[in-house]
């Protein structure tokens, strides 16, 4: 009989651990049920041992010495279930402080169009926009960032990589990375950037390797890029105008439409960046920023190199009290093998042109004012502005001014824009446009931020 007890206890004892308990990738909501399903375990126990005792005590038969074993035998398993019960409660802590966090965003926007009829007629239109998620952390030594953006038509990796620091100052990454160019991290204020972004040089991302060193007083940027975030000319992907930064992907060949799709594909190759900028702090808390960036590398069709290209840019970036002033000059040069009347680049599911070199003048102002007015906490003014000219093949330049204001207001942010342009992409154009009239756009995008 009392074999038998000891029996019993024993085989309840060995399945109050489940093999789940062990598992090391257990989710929350399984931790849990585990300490739950343990300390019930342990009170059950506890109780037996009680009735165990008192059978003992009454069964003078039993010596003093055997008496005083079976409780030993219990409170060794008891030990075993509280360790497990302190090492679940461990793994619950930990998967609470989960070094990636992911965030992201859900958009929409209101467009009113002067130059699209049927969107006047309707009193413009609200659309859904963006569905996106950040990942971003450290696991170990190891850095991890990356952004996936879901569209109505299409979806995209907007930049993933792996990042180190070698030291205090000195960062790698590895991945689609940035492209380190002028006014980082954007040449801009508003939602439709400056026209750079439409020629690839604001926001870029590519596939390679990027180096950065960042002190108080100099910023470095060094990076190799094997190619395109799509892989380059030989892709995999369905489309090669399924992209978020604007990117190399034709030549556009004489006769052809600035839209069509490029009948000589062709994609950067080997391409190197380079980026250095002195930071000055003034006495009366101003900061200037003052710097230089390069940019070169081949244009291949997937068999044969046909060409290079090359950028150039000087900016400067002024920061006092609520203010911030952004003053840019960038050229650019396509130097390929055949006739064409432009580049073809892709992005956002279609494709256009740009010409073939320009060089692009960029001003921009911004003042930040923090309000209190219900769940609103600030509110941005700003005017940007973009001039591209000496279009090769091209008489008519490229304008763009946006006037507007970013508000925010707990995890919404909103932009108010009202976009003055002419043979500019997004505005009623193209930058191989030769229009001579200028169109307007007004636009909200708002979007909730987690």
């Amino acid at each position: 009989m009392f074999k038998q007890s000891i029996l019993s206890l024993s085989v309840l004892v060995a399945l109050s651990v489940p093999a789940s308990v062990q598992a090391q990738d257990t989710d929350n909501s399984e931790i849990r049920s585990q300490l739950e399903l343990l300390k019930a375990r342990i009170a059950e126990l506890e109780q037996k041992l009680e009735q165990q005792e008192q059978r003992v005590a009454e069964q003078e038969s039993e010596s003093t010495d055997e008496a005083v074993e079976r409780p030993d035998r219990v409170n060794n398993n008891q030990k075993i279930q509280i360790a497990d019960v302190d090492e679940l409660e461990e793994r619950l802590e930990d998967t609470k402080n989960t070094p990636i966090e992911v965030g992201g965003a859900v958009r929409f926007q209101y467009e009113y169009s002067d130059y699209n009829e049927g969107n006047k007629d309707r009193v413009g239109d609200l659309d859904f926009d963006i569905f996106r998620l950040d990942f971003r952390g450290e696991m170990g030594d190891v850095i991890l960032s990356a952004q996936y953006r879901w569209f109505q038509y299409m979806d995209v990796v907007q930049h993933a990589y792996f990042g180190y620091n070698f030291t205090d100052d000195w960062q790698g990454q590895v991945g689609v990375v940035s492209v380190p160019f002028g006014i980082m991290p954007y040449n801009s204020h508003s939602y439709f950037f400056n026209s750079t972004f439409y020629a690839g040089l604001e926001d870029e991302y590519d596939g390679g390797v990027r180096f950065l060193y960042r002190t108080d007083e100099w910023d470095f940027d060094i990076g190799f890029y094997k190619a395109d975030e799509q892989g380059g000319v030989d892709t995999a992907a369905s489309s090669r105008a399924d992209r978020y930064s604007y990117e190399t992907v034709g030549v556009r060949l004489p006769g052809t439409d600035i839209y069509a799709d490029p009948e000589l594909p062709i994609a950067e190759s080997n391409s190197w960046a380079l980026r250095g900028a002195r930071k000055i702090q003034f006495a009366n808390d101003g900061t200037l920023e003052l710097g230089l960036s390069a940019q070169w590398g081949d244009l291949h069709d997937g068999s044969d190199s046909i060409g290079d290209r090359q950028a150039f840019a000087a900016h400067a970036k002024y920061n006092y009290d609520r203010w911030e002033f952004m003053a840019q000059v960038a050229d650019y040069k396509y130097d390929v093998d055949v006739a064409n009347e432009g580049i073809v680049v892709g992005a956002y599911a279609y494709y256009d042109t740009i010409p073939a070199s320009a060089t692009f003048y960029t001003a921009n102002v911004a003042y930040n004012l923090p309000v209190d007015f219900g769940p609103v906490t600030s509110l941005t003014f700003y005017n940007d502005f973009s001039l591209m000219t000496n279009k090769q093949g091209y008489r008519e330049d490229t304008t763009m001014n946006v006037l507007g204001m970013a508000l925010a207001a707990g995890g919404v942010y909103t932009y108010f824009d009202i976009v003055t342009a002419r043979n500019q992409p997004f505005a009623g154009g193209s930058m191989a446009g030769e229009s001579e009239d200028t169109n307007t756009r007004f636009n909200i995008n708002f979007g909730y931020y987690f």
